[in-house]
């Protein structure tokens, strides 16, 4: 027994830096305390597939297929928002502003306080410096240049949401991570301080620099090594303020669930809802467009109010949908329902209570062109009044993401 203890050890210092690290521990012992912890993993508040159904050999021959890989990548630069740092020298007048730094990292000025949430300035969502998905386009500003943070959000531990050399960056500063149970351990290991850690189990709640950060449940999973063990957890964010409030998806598929979160936190001022890398292969963790805008409507108590801003897309090609799908399908079901769309190209802050939001395509221009073109009547400036959205078939052929790739994502 010792000498098998002794192996385990020995190669779990061998492991990749990136892996992480396991619970050991108190934090272990909360992990298998957990109401959410069961037969040895975390337990989706839904029954969930984590793992690809359907024939794999159909899917990697569409996947790999020539035409189908040009439909995932754009055909020419993506346009980043080019004022970010001017933008956010000035204080947001109605005391909200959020900018989206591309995939699902969020910048978050909230009555005073600054949070990001799942920062990846990695060039490769990947435990490697040279395989994984690569990033098509740059970040908008370089992490430095954002100034003082009073949180970083993290969702889960997947390279796409969690990624150690944006993470190792901020360690060296003042600023404290909240993140779900098990999460702490990978930060241990890239030099964040155990004290400026708050590690929290979904519906718990910590306060940080006045804000009210509550971890809410999640449908996804979670893994950075090979063996992808579900002994870290996965949650959204609620984010409240003196004044207001906002709510980050993170990762999920859809479930009943939203309407809960909403009627014990909401309504939300603006929701960052992941609307991107579905797949009828991965149909529980991972929304499709429609499903995003109808989480937004749960979330808010069944009514079209708030902003939602779709988040993860955009940035790394990681499911088998066109690159523009999850933009033309968020356009189609906000018209759907009524409700209220941000479409920021990457880097470019916005307050939800303004009079306009942004509503430019942008992707359009550098989009490959669909079969029959581009659906008609689209808005024309930038920043054009909230009611003009525009009829677009919604797009993609499934749902969520999953990391398919061997170590997680």
């Amino acid at each position: 027994m010792t000498g098998s203890r002794s192996l385990r050890s020995g190669l779990r210092a061998l492991r990749p830096a990136a892996f992480g690290a396991d619970a050991t521990g108190e934090r272990l012992e909360r992990i298998r305390r957990s109401p959410h912890f069961a037969d040895g993993s975390f337990q989706n508040p839904l029954g969930a597939r984590t793992r690809p159904s359907g024939s794999m050999t159909e899917f990697a021959k569409n996947y790999f297929r020539k035409e189908e890989r040009a439909r995932r990548a754009p055909v020419g630069a993506i346009p980043l928002y080019t004022e970010t740092l001017t933008d956010l020298d000035r204080a947001p007048a109605s005391g909200l502003r959020l900018t989206w730094m591309g995939h699902s990292s969020v910048l978050a000025e909230i009555d005073g306080r600054r949070v990001l949430f799942d920062p990846v300035w990695g060039e490769r969502c990947s435990p490697f410096s040279f395989a994984g998905p690569k990033r098509l386009h740059p970040v908008p500003v370089p992490l430095a240049a954002l100034g003082t943070l009073d949180a970083v959000v993290i969702s889960h531990d997947h390279y796409d949401h969690l990624d150690m050399p944006t993470i190792k960056a901020l360690a060296g500063t003042d600023m404290v991570f909240a993140v779900p149970l098990g999460v702490g351990a990978h930060l241990e290991r890239w030099g964040v301080p155990a004290d400026r850690l708050r590690e929290l189990d979904w519906g718990e709640s910590t306060k940080i620099a006045g804000l009210q950060l509550t971890a809410t449940p999640a449908r996804h999973f979670c893994g950075r090594g090979l063996r992808n063990q579900q002994n870290t957890l996965w949650a959204s964010w609620v984010v409240a303020g003196d004044e207001h409030r906002i709510y980050h998806s993170g990762d999920t598929g859809y479930f009943p669930g939203f309407q809960d979160i909403g009627a014990e936190h909401g309504p939300f001022d603006a929701t960052m809802i992941q609307i991107g890398a579905y797949s009828e292969y991965w149909p529980d963790i991972h929304m499709t467009p429609a499903e995003g805008m109808r989480a937004h409507v749960d979330l808010q108590g069944g009514l079209p109010s708030g902003v939602m801003m779709p988040i993860h897309w955009g940035t790394f090609n990681l499911a088998p949908h066109a690159w523009a799908d999850p933009g033309e399908g968020t356009v189609a079901a906000g018209r759907a329902l009524s409700t209220k769309i941000a479409l920021p190209r990457p880097g470019e802050p916005f307050e939800p209570a303004a009079d306009s939001l942004p509503q430019d395509l942008w992707w359009r221009p550098v989009a490959p062109v669909p079969e029959g073109g581009w659906p008609t009547t689209a808005p024309e400036r930038e920043t054009a009044p909230v009611t003009e959205a525009e009829t677009v078939p919604v797009g993609g052929a499934g749902e969520p993401e999953q990391e398919t790739e061997g170590a997680g994502k």
